[in-house]
């Protein structure tokens, strides 16, 4: 996401541990009445979500959005799959490169710019055990690197 574009929503923490991300492409988001409100309101969870490719389009998969408190008989279900808007060339690469083995398509933010919902998915690759440990003495060396210098 540009520096100073827009108001950062929700973001999936865990992604950046469970997968590594390859490429990121901004997605609109084809959503009812009261989601963007829930959504303005922070109400949004990325957890478990995931993309997958039907028809040559893409969808979002597993993130919930909860209900709009003063929705009543309007409001939506919180896990339905929701379509994301891609140019065609974009949802073709993304499903080209997801069918090969051990990628997939994740939601990585949720934000608001110009108005509208945007979702950065990300192209992954999941990581393995060992790979999660490598990554976490990694950014424990370079902590104790930036305190190191930060004592001088």
């Amino acid at each position: 996401m540009p520096k100073g574009d827009g108001k950062l929503v929700a973001q999936n923490r865990k992604a950046r541990h469970d997968y590594t991300v390859i490429d990121t492409i901004e997605a609109g988001v084809s959503l009812q009445g009261t989601e963007i409100k829930s959504i303005r309101n922070n109400r949004i969870n990325l957890k478990d979500g995931f993309v997958r490719f039907r028809n040559g389009e893409a969808f979002l998969f597993n993130v919930h959005i909860s209900p709009y408190d003063q929705g009543n008989l309007f409001n939506h279900d919180p896990r339905r799959s929701r379509k994301l808007l891609m140019h065609k060339k974009q949802i073709a690469k993304l499903q080209e490169e997801s069918q090969k083995k051990g990628m997939t398509v994740i939601p990585l933010k949720v934000y608001i710019k110009n108005g509208y919902a945007k979702v950065l998915v990300g192209l992954a690759k999941g990581k393995r055990e060992h790979d999660k440990r490598e990554t976490l003495k990694r950014k424990d060396q370079e902590r104790e690197i930036q305190r190191a210098l930060k004592d001088y």
